[in-house]
């Protein structure tokens, strides 16, 4: 039988942290095993959302990272099947040396094909290219009645799409079918462009994006006065061989990780201050100034904080929060600078601060994306923080805005309803699927998608 242990869990946030009962199993019957003897119940692949998807207070979590087979790849239509514990970086190392790469990746390569099919992540590209959904071909889903379905976007499509970014909620996903594309070298070529003030943060990545595939930028949330709002951006392209210098040309996919750093748990708090922070930001901006055609690393340009393992504890034993919304271009500019005001007004500066443009949704019920602003911001836990952040949640809803639920720890379930017009839908299908509700974790009950409605 299936044995459990008691592990005390957290997202990748390290906030909030719970007691859970856990199973580890190793096989597909384990899976049904587990899910069988559980009576409330999460997926969790390697727990790289930030809050409380992926953990289940008091409650069982099924740990599906042991369930990491490829299983089959089609050179022509370049679709791989493999099980839904089977990660991303997994996928990087086997295939981007054959010259295949990810469509669509998150800021990080540690997490698992079924986790970022749940949370329905988007990268630098959403733009243009749109979320990891769009690139799914197939899925195969274990209800809670133990009943195995294929899914796809012409087959059994309500599934489909209400699995897509449905936060492990319906189903435990045990394989997928997800399409890769070509690249010609494991480097990007990239312009690096230094803004002077919010404006111009902006109006550069408007004029810039759109003939990228690959956009980001970094914004200077402690800058005042003239310098308010300003930035690095980063924009991309794969390089192909016409872009590497002679000596590459024999090994275009050479540029492979070569290590990296851990950071030890015990980091004391009083490193992360209003000072240290105004000093890195303006380091950074200092040692980035405009350059064009630069040749960088794939990983390092869609991984950077990956070299440095376990970089969640540089915020304390208290953990983390990420706050990251999407605000419609309508009013964007004269949204963001509400939230750099606000956050300079309470005192609570990020110290990371990432912005992106989001193209079209894929039509995931509870997906994220929507054509707009996205930023994405992290706070230590300290006090006056949440005020400041339930500030910027109000004017999100104002603006017909959402927050990602992938990186929520804190959002409350009027504000969830009020951004996410499909809830409702979904929770009819859950109930539909999941009459006993079987499959909930914290986040779902902090915002009401556990409930008997």
């Amino acid at each position: 039988m299936l044995s459990s242990a008691f592990l005390n869990l957290s997202g990748f946030g390290r906030y909030p942290r719970a007691q859970c009962k856990v199973f580890r199993p190793e096989r597909m019957k384990e899976v049904v095993e587990g899910l069988s003897l559980a009576d409330k119940v999460i997926p969790r692949g390697l727990g790289r959302a930030y809050g409380d998807a992926a953990i289940n207070p008091h409650r069982f979590a099924l740990l599906m990272e042991r369930l990491d087979r490829m299983l089959a790849f089609d050179e022509q239509s370049r679709v791989l099947r493999c099980e839904g514990g089977v990660t991303l970086d997994d996928i990087i190392m086997t295939f981007l040396p054959r010259g295949y790469f990810l469509p669509v990746t998150p800021g990080t390569r540690y997490c698992t094909v079924g986790g970022c099919f749940s949370c329905d992540v988007h990268g630098k590209n959403h733009h243009k290219d749109g979320s990891f959904g769009n690139y799914i071909r197939s899925v195969r889903i274990l209800l809670p009645n133990l009943d195995v379905v294929e899914c796809s976007p012409t087959k059994n499509s309500e599934l489909f799409y209400a699995a897509l970014g449905g936060m492990g909620l319906l189903g435990v996903v045990l394989d997928v079918d997800i399409e890769l594309m070509k690249v010609e070298s494991s480097f990007m070529v990239v312009d690096f462009v230094r803004t002077k003030d919010l404006d111009d943060t902006l109006r550069t990545f408007h004029e810039r994006d759109e003939r990228y595939q690959y956009s980001v930028g970094w914004i200077d949330c402690v800058a005042s006065g003239a310098s308010f709002g300003r930035g690095v951006l980063m924009f991309g392209r794969h390089a192909g061989l016409q872009d590497l210098p002679a000596p590459l040309h024999e090994n275009p996919f050479g540029a492979m990780p070569k290590g990296h750093i851990t950071v030890p748990e015990g980091v004391p708090d009083f490193l992360l201050n209003p000072l240290t922070l105004r000093a890195f930001n303006a380091l950074y901006y200092l040692i980035h100034p405009t350059k064009e055609g630069a040749l960088v690393p794939l990983l390092k340009f869609f991984y950077p904080l990956d070299s440095v393992h376990e970089w969640n504890r540089f915020y304390g034993k208290q953990g983390f929060v990420q706050w990251q919304c999407v605000l419609p271009y309508e009013d964007g500019a004269k949204n963001i600078r509400f939230v750099l005001e606000t956050l300079q007004r309470y005192r609570c500066f990020p110290y990371l601060s990432v912005l992106k443009r989001l193209g079209n949704p894929s039509g995931g019920l509870l997906s994220f994306p929507m054509p707009g602003y996205t930023l994405a911001l992290d706070f230590p836990v300290r006090e006056g923080l949440f005020p400041a952040l339930d500030a910027l949640d109000k004017m999100v809803v104002e603006s017909g805005g959402r927050l990602y639920l992938a990186k929520d720890a804190r959002m409350s379930k009027e504000t969830f309803r009020a951004t996410y017009p499909s809830w409702r839908r979904f929770a009819e299908i859950k109930r539909a699927l999941d009459r006993t509700l079987k499959l909930e974790s914290g986040l779902s009950r902090r915002l009401g998608l556990s409930e008997a409605q």
